[in-house]
């Protein structure tokens, strides 16, 4: 305890304090210049411009960017739902319906979507008259009666 007290003691830790108060000045001179420089150095860097600035800059618009590609995703999803609801395959099969008519004027075209779910036309030519009749088709298959050329369209736009 006498050492504490002592005037060497205090002399020592006035001498501790002076070397850590000249340390720490010398350090806020050393951050002082090396902030300096880092700054000049995004100066120079960003071409006469701050490159941190340039950076917050180029962040901003990089979140801006990915919030629209999550719009841009959403309704793309939504347009393949609605695409595939959409009527996006035909087959068509044209034939003679009678032995008297010449050509193929006959026909049958079946118009489906992606889950094969559409209609069949079926339009009959002789000389006296032209009918047309449409069958719903769920899919590839209907509640009437197809006839072979019906049956072939629908093969022909499943195909497809």
């Amino acid at each position: 305890m006498q050492f504490v007290k002592s005037d060497i003691f205090l002399l020592i830790i006035l001498g501790i304090n002076a070397l850590l108060l000249i340390l720490y000045v010398v350090d806020v001179v050393k951050l002082h210049k090396i902030k300096k420089e880092y700054k000049k150095f995004m100066v120079k860097l960003g071409d006469g411009n701050n490159i941190e600035e340039q950076l917050k800059q180029y962040m901003d618009k990089v979140l801006q960017v990915k919030n629209q590609n999550v719009e841009i995703e959403k309704d793309c999803k939504k347009m393949n739902k609605e695409i595939s609801e959409c009527l996006q395959k035909v087959g068509l099969v044209r034939y003679n319906a009678f032995k008297d008519t010449g050509s193929d004027l006959s026909f049958a075209l079946a118009i489906l979507n992606q889950e094969n779910t559409g209609i069949v036309l079926n339009g009959i030519y002789s000389r006296e008259m032209s009918n047309i009749y449409a069958k719903p088709v769920e899919r590839g298959e209907s509640t009437y009666t197809l006839s072979e050329e019906e049956k072939e369209a629908i093969q022909k736009a499943m195909n497809n």
